[in-house]
């Protein structure tokens, strides 16, 4: 008996939506591209992130809607007029936290509709370097007005009334002096804070030992704490090292300043006490941290000051500030450099009771 063979049809996969195989070929492309880019599907959910996307954005956007993510108006509006226009749109976004950022948006169709793709580029260099030289320029013509002003005068003075009076020109000549000291400081400060304030956006990522840089500040300023006969007391728990996520050239200059002003402000025959300790988390981050405290035995700041001490040139008392050698900066370069390194900066002060300068980093392991 003979038996047909069974003819077997050939299993048909179920063909992919057209929409998926768009955007996932399209997810295969950006994966290695350097701007960020994300793509959403026509739901406006982000279907695929690159690298750079998820560093500037965050970590979770993976199938979150696009207003879950960048929580821009103005972008999400944009991407509706896309896919309505079936346009290209190109624009500029500005994010205030958690440092400020400027972007160049480009937002593309995909298909006939099954997704817009956008192309990120990060500006904010561009757009501070712009700010810092026209700020640079204000405050320089400034600030640099009366200084110079005295030094032309000191110098028409002796070229004519004082020419032959050798105590005058003396006692003229020291002041000169000390008015171009005043403009190199102020110089050196205002490039120090531009060089801050460009490189703010982009958070370092070195791991720096605190209590090193804390016991090298100490041994510097000890000397010049024992002029007005202050003591530094540096408290370490158990003399451990405390590590945290930074540029050890800046963590320097943030406590080094800090340290400063706390012998020039604080009263003679007290302290200088600085400790350190470790935190669960950071204010508003919910990562580990490490905080220092710079504490004065001085006068103390009133409260309505606290809140500007950080402006560039704000002084409490100018005249005092400028016997000291103060630029008026020298808060305002601690506060750009502690935003660039995603900290924080508290201060707690009361009349006749001095300061307490609490500076927080995110912590990070050796």
């Amino acid at each position: 008996m003979l038996f047909r063979k069974k003819k077997v049809e050939p299993v048909l996969k179920p063909e992919r939506p057209k929409e998926v195989a768009a955007i996932n070929e399209t997810g295969a492309v950006i994966a290695a591209l350097a701007d960020p880019i994300l793509v959403l599907d026509n739901q406006r959910v982000v279907k695929h992130a690159n690298k750079a996307a998820l560093n500037l954005f965050g970590r979770v956007l993976i199938d979150k809607n696009i207003v879950q993510c960048l929580r821009q108006p103005n972008v999400i509006d944009a991407v509706e007029k896309v896919f309505a226009s079936k346009k290209d749109w190109i624009g500029e976004a500005k994010f205030p936290a958690p440092v400020e950022r400027h972007l160049s948006i480009h937002i593309a169709l995909i298909g006939n509709g099954e997704g817009v793709v956008l192309t990120v580029r990060d500006t904010t260099l561009v757009k501070r370097t712009e700010e810092m030289h026209s700020d640079f320029v204000a405050n320089v013509s400034h600030e640099l007005r009366s200084p110079l002003s005295a030094l032309m005068g000191f110098i028409e003075t002796l070229q004519g009334p004082a020419q032959d009076d050798r105590e005058a020109r003396e006692r003229f000549l020291n002041i000169m002096i000390q008015e171009a000291n005043r403009m190199a400081r102020l110089i050196d400060d205002l490039l120090s804070l531009s060089r801050v304030q460009i490189q703010e956006h982009v958070a370092p990522d070195d791991a720096v030992n605190v209590t090193v840089v804390l016991q090298n500040i100490t041994d510097i300023l000890s000397l010049k704490a024992m002029d007005r006969n202050m003591k530094l007391n540096l408290n370490v728990p158990n003399n451990q090292a405390y590590w945290v996520q930074g540029d050890s050239d800046q963590i320097t200059q943030v406590f080094q300043n800090l340290i400063d002003n706390a012998i020039k402000y604080g009263k003679p025959d007290t302290s200088v006490d600085i400790a350190i300790r470790t935190l669960d988390r950071l204010p508003d981050r919910n990562v580990p941290g490490v905080a220092v405290d710079v504490r004065d035995h001085g006068e103390g700041i009133n409260e309505k000051h606290i809140p500007r001490l950080t402006e560039r040139f704000y002084r409490i008392d100018k005249a005092r500030s400028r016997t000291m050698g103060g630029t008026g900066l020298g808060l305002a370069i601690v506060k750009h450099i502690i935003a660039r390194h995603r900290g924080r900066l508290h201060v707690e002060s009361k009349l006749g009771k001095g300061t307490i300068f609490s500076v927080s980093l995110p912590a990070k392991n050796n």
